[in-house]
């Protein structure tokens, strides 16, 4: 199982490895507007664990995101654990 870590209040949430993190996340606080990766709602920063996300999408890239400011609804993480920021 991956895991998705909250930097402010340490709260963790486990992830099937490959899966999406967006419940996770939105468990965590994370609003989301329209979760196609057009409104920019759910932007995170990565703190830790970039390379266990699934690359860059075309929305993200669309919204000037890089590898540690994602947007949550277009993230799925590979394996391990991924620290986040909002």
């Amino acid at each position: 199982m991956a895991k998705i870590i909250y930097t402010k209040n340490k709260q963790e949430k486990e992830i099937a490895n490959g899966g999406k993190i967006k419940s996770a996340v939105e468990e965590l606080g994370v609003l989301f507007g329209c979760e196609d990766g057009i409104c920019g709602t759910c932007m995170i920063d990565i703190v830790n664990g970039e390379g266990n996300l699934s690359e860059l999408t075309q929305p993200e890239k669309d919204l000037e995101r890089d590898r540690n400011h994602r947007l949550a609804c277009q993230c799925k993480i590979k394996k391990g654990n991924v620290t986040i920021d909002f």
